[in-house]
């Protein structure tokens, strides 16, 4: 059984040793967009907790528009500094893009138990928070320092600056730790009830997993 969130993302063979230098200004347009529409998440979710608690269904309009943030959020991120492994510019659309190399899918709940917004949210995914917040920094998906994430991208960084390469293993090992952040970042969202996994999930797809966490029985 594969996880509700899936989040991929493909290094391209070959990236511009110089580009990353300015993908903070060329993202700008992607950044302003993204600021309204997350402002717009926030809201949306709030009013999907309540639809949540009363009905035990997040209602399908809120979840498409917010799993669309996500989406956008994630290939923005993937092209910049998040991740640096495509030079290919991040459409500006909420939809799927399959073609583009960073990818982002959750799977619709059909049903939450009304007392997940109380319980499974916000008191089981404390360590899940906490962990979550050492990997990608207080700014989540996008990494304003400190996190993790933030040193291994900057090391890579550096060593396609120096040897036009990409090193496979630091793709990997960040590609699994954008992926906890996510997942996480989801389930806060209440966008599943079925608690992220704590395993690192290393490489460009997601694996096949076998057991997820308590909150799927919560």
């Amino acid at each position: 059984m594969s996880y509700p969130v899936r989040v991929e993302g493909e290094l391209a063979p070959q990236l511009n040793r110089w580009l990353w230098l300015v993908k903070w200004f060329l993202a700008i347009p992607h950044v302003i967009c993204l600021i309204f529409l997350w402002l717009a998440y926030v809201v949306l979710t709030i009013v999907a907790f309540f639809a949540l608690l009363f009905t035990g269904r997040y209602p399908r309009g809120i979840f498409d528009f917010n799993v669309g943030v996500l989406r956008w959020t994630w290939r923005v991120a993937f092209y910049s500094y998040s991740a640096l492994a495509t030079d290919r510019y991040p459409p500006f659309t909420l939809a799927e893009v399959p073609d583009y190399p960073a990818r982002l899918y959750v799977e619709y709940p059909e049903t939450h138990r009304r007392g997940l917004p109380l319980i499974g949210w916000w008191l089981l995914g404390i360590p899940q928070y906490v962990i979550a917040g050492i990997l990608g920094g207080s700014a989540g998906i996008w990494h304003a320092g400190g996190g993790l994430i933030s040193v291994l991208v900057l090391v890579a960084a550096v060593l396609l600056l120096v040897t036009r390469e990409y090193p496979r293993g630091i793709f990997d090992l960040v590609q699994g730790l954008n992926r906890w952040v996510i997942r996480t970042a989801a389930y806060g969202s209440l966008l599943t009830p079925v608690y992220p996994p704590f395993r690192l999930d290393q490489g460009a797809t997601e694996p096949t997993i076998t057991e997820v966490g308590p909150a799927a029985s919560v």
